[in-house]
């Protein structure tokens, strides 16, 4: 069985993207957020990230073919930004932590 056949993983791949899209279109709505909100919203694009990071890992870990062809097509997409997927990843904790320290403010 490849790796995108198993039924786990398509239905993670799945509600991974809905989630995302769904804190995507929350987050343009930002700015209008009480102080408990924005940080209920950070909190929430961390656990994404994580959820992220572990599927990744997977992808990176697996043998299957398609696997690492995925790995390797973002990797070719991120380094025509001239970027590492660690540094996307290090660049979004950096963001989160910073809108930590404006609502602190």
């Amino acid at each position: 069985m490849g790796f995108f056949d198993s039924d786990i993983v398509q239905q993670e791949a799945k509600q991974l993207f809905e989630d995302y899209q769904a804190l995507v279109g929350l987050g343009s709505k930002y700015g209008k957020f009480d102080r408990e909100g924005k940080k209920q919203y950070i909190e929430q694009m961390e656990a994404m990230m994580e959820r992220y990071r572990i599927f990744m890992k997977r992808f990176e870990l697996s043998e299957d073919f398609m696997a690492q062809m995925t790995v390797q097509q973002l990797n070719t997409q991120l380094g025509q930004f001239g970027i590492t997927a660690q540094q996307m990843f290090d660049q979004m904790h950096q963001t989160l932590e910073r809108m930590k320290g404006e609502i602190e403010k």
